[in-house]
């Protein structure tokens, strides 16, 4: 009961940040189920793995929601999310079986000082210099691909929805805010869908597995953290179409700033 509980508290916040800022629940989902998994008695080897697998599994309802209140409001470019998916599908079953296969404790903090220089350019970016000022700079069907495959592999390693790439690469493609981070909440559903069937397989058969998991996702934590994400990300969605979007830029520079300092430390 204790674990439902605050797998519930964590599916508040995850639905938030996943709505409002194109945030990946496995950014607050995947630390606090490690510390979960090891009070429970999980054997170390399967802990993280577990982790990301759940949060994975979790984000597929979550970017529904996401997407679909996104959409009514009319800011996902469909085109740019669709080209961006053909490699975040193949991206996200890759990263699964390199998660499977290695720690990733050096490609982690190699990606949390990614994050913070890209959180620092964002911040730093001289007044009249905004990313949608001028004319959009997104490449062609090949590169937008090829992108994709890049935020797939790396989303699906640590478990998140792949806001963290998608949303600094659309905004240094010169998209407004709001496009950006609805195109990236729409890219998070291809990535949760593929990634987590990635450590279904890779985690099938797994003797170190407790009861109630389906490959590496531990479903009693996964059901928690769904009934209260899933509203949250409507409202975090509603509110991102509310801020302007050099505040909300700034938002979530601070955010991925954070991010950035966890997977390093």
């Amino acid at each position: 009961m204790t674990l439902v509980l605050i797998c519930a508290l964590i599916g508040v916040v995850a639905g938030l940040m996943g709505g409002t800022l194109g945030l990946g629940g496995g950014v607050v989902i995947v630390p606090p189920l490690i510390y979960l998994f090891h009070g429970m008695g999980v054997d170390d080897a399967v802990v993280a793995q577990m982790a990301v697998g759940t949060s994975l599994a979790t984000i597929i309802v979550t970017s529904a929601s996401s997407v679909h209140a996104h959409h009514r409001a009319g800011y996902v470019l469909w085109p740019v999310a669709g080209r961006l998916t053909v490699g975040i599908v193949v991206g996200a079953l890759l990263g699964a079986v390199i998660a499977d296969r290695l720690s990733g404790v050096a490609l982690t903090r190699l990606f949390g000082f990614f994050a913070i220089a890209i959180a620092l350019q964002m911040l730093l970016r001289r007044p009249g210099r905004a990313v949608e000022d001028g004319p959009t700079r997104l490449p062609g069907s090949a590169g937008l691909a090829g992108t994709g495959g890049v935020i797939g592999t790396f989303s699906s390693l640590f478990g998140i929805g792949g806001g963290s790439l998608t949303v600094p690469f659309l905004s240094w493609c010169r998209l407004p805010m709001q496009n950006a981070v609805a195109i990236s909440a729409a890219c998070g559903l291809p990535i949760a869908l593929a990634g987590s069937l990635g450590f279904v397989v890779t985690g099938w058969g797994r003797p170190e597995l407790p009861a109630w998991t389906l490959g590496y996702v531990y479903l009693p934590a996964a059901l928690a953290i769904v009934v209260t994400s899933y509203p949250m990300a409507k409202v975090g969605a509603r509110l991102s179409h509310r801020v302007p979007s050099a505040i909300l830029r700034r938002i979530f520079a601070i955010f991925l700033i954070g991010i950035g300092l966890e997977l390093i430390l």
